[in-house]
This record gives structure tokens, C-alpha cells and sequence, in this order.
């Protein structure tokens, strides 16, 4: 009895207990949970914009007398070097010391009537004629020449004092001399030639232009033809002569092109893609002095392969599609080396370093440097240009195409054994404003005149139908100005209509770009090339009054060359230290002025002015002391005094 008494007792206890479990239990699940409270944050505010300067651009194409209009040979076919021309080259070829203008055109295809509205000649020279107009000098020039031309460079190979040229294309590319200075006076009309020499220099096409062709027999052609695009001369052995760099794209022939089927929905055929084409090789050209050049792309190190297969004997392709190239020397040693944009396969960097037999070589280190990819991957890059973006710091812009950011190359390790680039276009606010865009040229120059490198963009689609497969897209695409703001945290800042008026953001089929001062009013003005338009010269109107310094310099032509390409300048004015190079052709297939423009601020007065005069044999640096701002002078190489230039 009293067992069964306790066993009904238990039950009861763990009846009653079980209730309190679940009643308490639900009370303390149904417990609003303690929950620790946030800190208190402000709410994020997005950063206002640096304000930027207002500086006006002019469109004086028509007053200044330029007419040029680009032509590209386009004949239903679509052909791939249809899409990739338009280009100008600065230079002062008489020597006045007013910069003039040359224009590359292209030509019909072989078995093509060339329009009557075109030029006859596919090269135009235009004189500064120093009253703000330019005059006509083709002619005059010995420059009446049929090519279908692509790029051009200038610099005095002879070291004769006056500026030489040379030229790029489809089949072929050509040397002219200057012979200014040869059986008459300096800047005398009937003195004004240019002879071609490019058969005694020894610059032979790789594929030469098939003049002779029918329409029919053209298209059907397999033949390689050369296709040559961006150049640039420089004195990579440092002998005082300026030897040749040239980029040469894909290897491209007509009915190689036309076989591959390349087609856009709701277009039709499409110009043909880089990726479906082999790749070619940059060609480097020595200069021997007496008028001849020797190819020493295989001796140098500047053929790059690689090979399809791991046998012995599998081939080798070529690597190169190369667009552009910039000379530059991020470890500081004084040896030029080379930076090559590449479209969609990987870039270039060439490091000139000292060869066994005691002569330069270089050695392509694109990938251990951190040139060759952006985020891994190649882009498809155009125009190039270096320069020092903050004190002290150095950086290349590569032109990149449609749906790919600007890549920005800034150096991370000036050092000659621990070289390093990193890409920051990103962080500096490059990246998202430039994507959108199909880029093909660039530069840095100082637009307002207050000491810091600012970037300018030349942009343009290759498919005059674009809109038809991509809403968003259009041919003609306005260029793009980008303000340094000198804050390393938002270096660069986007330049509006508001800010420098309607005339330079009007959209064009933008290709190649310079800049200069052909004015002589102290500030730099800007050419902006068409593909199968026309040219415009937008005029600098800037109203800041900041001040500048304007540096022509000029090498004795034997240890260095005359037009001091390569020269390393610095200048030291108001606490601040500035540094610029000296290069030949910047951008895309285009050459900008070689003398230096400064931007000062307020500051009144140079402190010094120090050169390296560019040649292993050119002596210590030259210093100049005390020399006046808004003046331009002419430095020469183992004078002491600076030559001041009287300006408008």
C-alpha cells in the first residue's frame, strides 16, 4: 500500500513538473531576447567634389586655316586598318621655333579610285605661320606621298639641327630627311624639303604595300602586309644617335581578314577582332650614324615568342600587337626603357641593361614587374603616355577599350633589382569615369598651368553601327579631361562641359592627339585626330593667371643627340621640385611638342633648372639659376647661358 502511495506521489511530482517546465519553458522562448544596442554611427555623406578650375577650350580649326580631314580608304569590305587611323605629329621643321603641324592620312585600297575630295597627298604639313594661323607647306615640303599611312614620329637622326621624320603604315613605313640646313638658309622656302631615304637607311617593309593590284586580286591576297602603327625615336645605347622603335599591330593580309567570319547581330559583318589574328614582332633600328639604320630586334632582346608546344620543335608565335609605346626610366639609372601597349594579349616592358659584349640589350620583364596584366588579364590597349603624376612619383596611362577602365601604372619600388608597378586607376578615380569609353589616345599635360600633370583621353568606337547591337553605345564619343587635384586619396577629377566649355566634349571618332603651344601665348593647346573625319585645334583660353616656364632644349649632336630626347629636367621653383623627361612619341600612333612646358602657380622665379643630358658620353648634369617665369628659353648643351625667347 504504502509502495503504491509513493509511486503515485512520483507521478504526480513529475507530472507537475513537466507542466512547469512547458509553462516556463514557452515563457522563457516567447522572452524578447536581449539584444546589445548598435553604436551610434552618422549616417555616410557622400564626398563633395574637389572644385576644379574653369578653363576654356576654343575650337579655331577653321580660323587657323587647317582643313585636314581623315580618310580610311573604307570600301564596303571592312577591312581591320579601316578602324585604326588618324594621327598628328608636332614638330618645328623649319626651326623658327613655332611648332607645326603634320597629319598622317590613309589612301584608297589598291584598285580603288582615291576621291576627289580627298588630298592628294596622304601626308599634310602645316606651317605655323606664328599669327595664329597655319599655312599649307605639303608641297613645299617634298611631302606629296601616297601611303596608307598610320603614325609618325620626328627627331633629328643626323644631328644636322633639324628635325627628321618618320612615317608608319599598311606596307611599309618611311624615313625622311630634313634638309633645311643643306645649300640654303635656315627657314628659306626652297630650303623647306624633306627627301625620302628610306631605301639608303635600310628600313625595309616586312610586307610591302601591293600598289600594283586589281580590287579583286587585292581582296584575294594572302600576302602578309606590313602593319606598322606607333614609333618613336630613341638613343637606347646612349651613342648621342637616336635609333627607332617601331610597333608593329597583327599580321594582317586581306583575305586572311576577310575569311575569318566576324559578325555583329542586326549589322552584318563586323571589322575584325586582334584575337583572331597572330600577333607580329616590334622592330628596333640602330642607328649607325651616315644615314643608316641596321635592324637589331634579335640581337636586343625586343623579338618576344612564344612557343606552341613544348618540343623542341614547336613554333614559335609572335606575341607583339602592339599600339603604342613610351619611353621612360622608372629605376633612374639614365637608360631609356621601353613601356609597349598590346591589344588583348599581355604588355611590354623592355629594361635596358648592359649586354656581355659591352653594348645595351633589353630584357622583356612585363610580367615580373607587373606591366602585363590588369587583374590578371590582358585589355585592349591603344595610347600611352608617362609622367610624374605627383612629386616624386611616376606613373604610365594606358588607353584601354570599351568596358575596360584606363590602366594607371604607378611605379611602387623605384628600384633596379625590386622594379614594381601597381594599377591604380581605381583609387585615384580613374576607373569608373573611363570604362564606358572605347579609348584609343592619351596623354598628361598641364592644362591649367599649376605644376601637376593632368590626363586627357581621346575616345572613339570602331563600328559606325555600334547603336544597333548596344543601345548604350555610340561611333562618335566625346573626349575626356581629367583635373589632378594633387590629393593622393582622389587624384584626378572629371573635367565638364561646364568647366571647359562645349567645344571639347563634342562627340568625334577619336584616334590620335597631341599637344602644343602654337600660339605662344604660355599655355597648351590641343589637336584631336578623327578616324574619316576631320581634325579640330582646340585653343587653350585659360584665364588663371598662373604662371609657366617654356624649355627648348638642344644637344651638341655628339654626345647627345640635338633634339635631346631622353633628357631628364628638373626645375626647382617656390619650395617645390618638379621633374619631366623628354620623349618622342606619346600616346596613340602621335607625337606631341618636345619643348617643356612648366606649369608655376603664383611662383615668380626658377631657382635652378638641372638637365641629364641623355648619351653615356654627356658629362655631368648642366644647372641654370634664376631664370624668370612666363618666359620661354632655350637650353643648350654645354652653354651656360639660357637663351631667352621673346612671347606674344
Amino acid at each position: 500500500m504504502n509502495n503504491r502511495i509513493l509511486m503515485i506521489l512520483g507521478l504526480l511530482l513529475i507530472a507537475s513538473g513537466a507542466v512547469a517546465a512547458i509553462y516556463f519553458g514557452r515563457a522563457y522562448f516567447n522572452k524578447p531576447p536581449d539584444v546589445s544596442k548598435p553604436p551610434e554611427i552618422d549616417p555616410t555623406k557622400d564626398r563633395p567634389p574637389i572644385p576644379v578650375p574653369k578653363v576654356n577650350f576654343t575650337n579655331v580649326t577653321d580660323p587657323a586655316g587647317i582643313t585636314f580631314a581623315h580618310y580610311n580608304g573604307a570600301a564596303g569590305k571592312k577591312l581591320l586598318p579601316e578602324t585604326m587611323g588618324g594621327s598628328v605629329c608636332v614638330l618645328d621643321f623649319d626651326g623658327d621655333g613655332r611648332q607645326d603641324l603634320l597629319f598622317v592620312n590613309a589612301c584608297a585600297w589598291p584598285g580603288h579610285p582615291q576621291p576627289e575630295k580627298r588630298a592628294a597627298s596622304c601626308l599634310t604639313l602645316y606651317r605655323n605661320s606664328g599669327d595664329g594661323k597655319f599655312e599649307d607647306a605639303t608641297a613645299v615640303a617634298g611631302l606629296n606621298v601616297t601611303m596608307y599611312g598610320m603614325g609618325a614620329c620626328a627627331g633629328d637622326f643626323n644631328n644636322d639641327g633639324f628635325v627628321d621624320l618618320f612615317i608608319t603604315g599598311v606596307g611599309g613605313c618611311k624615313l625622311y630627311r630634313n634638309t633645311a640646313g643643306e645649300g640654303g638658309a635656315s627657314g628659306a622656302a626652297s630650303a623647306r624639303r624633306f627627301i625620302d631615304v628610306t631605301a639608303d637607311a635600310g628600313i625595309a617593309p616586312k610586307g610591302a604595300w601591293p600598289g600594283s593590284l586589281s580590287a579583286d586580286q587585292f581582296i584575294s591576297s594572302k600576302e602578309p602586309v606590313e602593319f606598322a602603327s606607333s614609333a618613336t625615336f630613341v638613343d637606347y645605347d646612349a651613342d648621342g644617335k637616336l635609333d627607332l622603335f617601331v610597333c608593329r599591330y597583327v599580321t594582317w593580309a586581306p583575305a586572311v581578314d576577310l575569311s575569318i567570319k566576324t559578325t555583329l547581330t542586326g549589322i552584318g559583318r563586323a571589322y575584325q577582332q586582334p584575337q583572331q589574328l597572330e600577333g607580329s614582332q616590334c622592330v628596333l633600328y640602330r642607328n649607325l650614324g651616315g644615314g643608316k639604320f641596321a635592324d637589331v630586334s634579335d640581337l636586343t632582346g625586343i623579338k618576344v615568342v612564344e612557343k606552341e608546344g613544348t618540343d623542341k620543335g614547336a613554333r614559335e608565335r609572335p606575341v607583339a600587337k602592339s599600339l603604342g609605346v613610351i619611353t621612360c626610366d622608372p629605376d633612374g639609372d639614365g637608360w631609356p626603357d621601353l613601356i609597349v601597349a598590346n591589344d588583348t594579349v599581355r604588355n611590354f616592358f623592355f629594361h635596358n641593361l648592359p649586354a656581355e659584349d659591352g653594348e645595351r640589350k633589353f630584357e622583356e620583364k612585363g610580367l615580373y614587374v607587373n606591366v602585363a596584366y590588369a587583374l590578371g588579364k590582358p585589355r585592349g590597349a591603344m595610347g600611352i603616355d608617362w609622367g610624374e603624376y605627383l612629386p616624386g612619383q611616376y606613373g604610365a596611362v594606358i588607353a584601354n577599350f570599351a568596358d575596360e577602365p584606363i590602366t594607371f601604372l604607378s611605379v611602387a619600388n623605384a628600384d633596379a633589382q625590386r622594379l614594381r608597378f601597381r594599377d591604380l586607376a581605381v583609387g585615384i578615380g580613374l576607373a569608373g569615369p573611363s570604362q564606358f569609353w572605347l579609348k584609343f589616345g592619351t596623354f598628361f599635360f598641364d592644362y591649367d598651368l599649376d605644376g601637376r600633370l593632368d590626363l586627357l583621353v581621346c575616345n572613339g568606337h570602331l563600328e559606325p553601327e555600334i547603336t544597333k547591337v548596344q543601345s548604350d553605345q555610340q561611333y562618335a564619343q566625346p573626349p575626356q579631361l581629367f583635373w589632378n587635384t594633387g590629393d593622393q586619396q582622389r587624384l584626378f577629377e572629371s573635367i565638364t562641359a561646364n568647366d571647359s566649355g562645349k567645344d571639347f566634349f563634342r562627340p568625334m571618332v577619336g584616334r590620335g592627339c597631341a599637344y602644343l603651344d602654337y600660339d605662344g601665348d604660355g599655355d597648351l593647346d590641343v589637336v584631336l585626330v578623327e578616324n574619316n573625319g576631320r581634325a579640330r585645334l582646340l585653343r587653350n583660353d585659360t584665364t588663371l593667371g598662373n604662371k609657366y616656364i617654356r624649355l627648348s632644349l638642344v644637344g651638341d649632336g655628339k654626345s647627345a643627340n640635338t633634339s635631346a630626347i631622353g633628357a631628364q629636367i628638373t626645375i626647382e621653383a617656390g619650395g617645390k621640385t618638379y621633374r619631366r623627361e623628354i620623349a618622342g612619341a606619346r600616346g596613340y600612333l602621335s607625337q606631341s611638342e618636345l619643348p617643356i612646358t612648366l606649369g608655376l602657380g603664383a611662383t615668380d622665379t626658377i631657382d635652378k633648372i638641372t638637365v641629364r643630358w641623355p648619351g653615356k658620353d654627356a658629362g655631368q648634369p648642366q644647372e641654370w639659376t634664376k631664370l624668370k617665369a612666363n618666359s620661354a628659353y632655350t637650353l643648350r648643351q654645354g652653354k651656360p647661358d639660357a637663351e631667352i625667347t621673346q612671347r606674344k
